[in-house]
């Protein structure tokens, strides 16, 4: 591991005042210090902001604002997110473990990057570590990379569960940063990777997360589902974060869906929530709607398969919504 200096900021003021070229922040670190033993990240210096007084999930009117040094493990087991919103207390105990989830941070896990093996390899060439150097999955082992909103510069996904909720919730991430304070709505916080790769989000250098804000929860019933290849401590094949309101004359009044494990961002399947809205909530309507979310995917060869699993996925979990 590179040689780094470390320091402990007192505010986020004071962190993103400290924050310079080769400076990153280190929240619970179980993405980061990762990276750094890999070799893949090699900051010159870390400033901890773990302990900035920004854990607490507090209810302001009809919405939540959530710190951004949260603990995962407690904003799963918060009462009011479990009652209000169980998609996500349920997206967030899919993820890790127990003993990383009591670590990680909320922030953090929204700025976890990609397990694409070549990007964790820094004996072979990727375009997010080094760009330009090209993308050896594409024609490698893309057997769990992206379908979606992929380029010829990556088909790395993004592995985050709470992002995926978040993202169907419509939720709002504070930010903080030299040029002041913004607000970011979610999806677009990450970005696809276009001919940059290497840009995960929309951050500015030293921006620093410092809440994200729920809305009031949508009406009707919701759900996170999670597809993986072992019961924990996998990362989604593919997963759904879907609430479906249905009114008394059957037909759809609301639906949200976000899909996690297909892209280089947490993928809100608009062209399936339109094709929903105002028509009957049957599982024909449902195999229409994924049908056409899945006229834009291009899948590779070896993840072809994700194709007809999200497909079923979006199906079967409206189904279950609706009854």
């Amino acid at each position: 591991m590179k040689t780094f200096d470390y320091a402990r900021a007192d505010s986020a003021a004071e962190a993103v005042r400290d924050h310079a070229p080769g400076t990153m922040y280190l929240g619970g670190g179980t993405n980061l210090v990762d990276l750094m033993r890999l070799g893949v990240a090699e900051p010159d210096r870390l400033v901890d902001v773990s302990r900035l007084p920004l854990d607490r999930i507090e209810q302001a009117g009809d919405r939540v604002r959530i710190g951004a040094t949260v603990r995962n493990s407690d904003l799963a087991a918060d009462p009011g997110i479990r009652a209000r919103y169980p998609m996500l207390a349920r997206a967030v105990l899919t993820g890790a473990s127990g003993q990383v989830r009591n670590v990680a941070t909320v922030a953090g896990n929204l700025l976890q990057r990609t397990r694409c093996a070549y990007f964790q390899d820094v004996t072979r060439p990727c375009n997010k570590r080094r760009p330009g150097s090209g993308c050896p999955a594409i024609a490698g082992d893309h057997t769990n990379l992206a379908i979606m909103g992929a380029s010829e510069a990556c088909v790395a996904t993004h592995p985050s569960d709470m992002a995926v909720a978040l993202t169907a919730l419509g939720a709002e991430v504070h930010v903080t940063g030299t040029g002041g304070d913004r607000v970011i709505p979610m999806p677009g916080l990450h970005r696809l990777p276009g001919d940059e790769p290497e840009r995960d989000t929309v951050l500015e250098p030293g921006e620093l997360i410092v809440a994200v804000e729920l809305p009031p929860p949508p009406p009707g019933a919701m759900v996170y589902r999670k597809v993986r290849e072992r019961a924990s401590f996998a990362f989604a094949l593919v997963s759904i974060a879907a609430a479906l309101d249905v009114g008394a004359d059957g037909t759809v009044a609301g639906c949200r869906i976000a899909l996690g494990g297909l892209a280089h961002v947490p993928w809100r399947a608009e062209r399936a929530e339109q094709a929903l809205l105002g028509g009957p909530a049957t599982g024909e309507a449902f195999l229409r709607a994924a049908e056409a979310e899945l006229e834009q995917a291009s899948p590779l060869p070896r993840n072809a398969y994700k194709v007809p699993l999200t497909r079923n996925l979006i199906v079967s979990t409206l189904e279950g919504l609706a009854s």
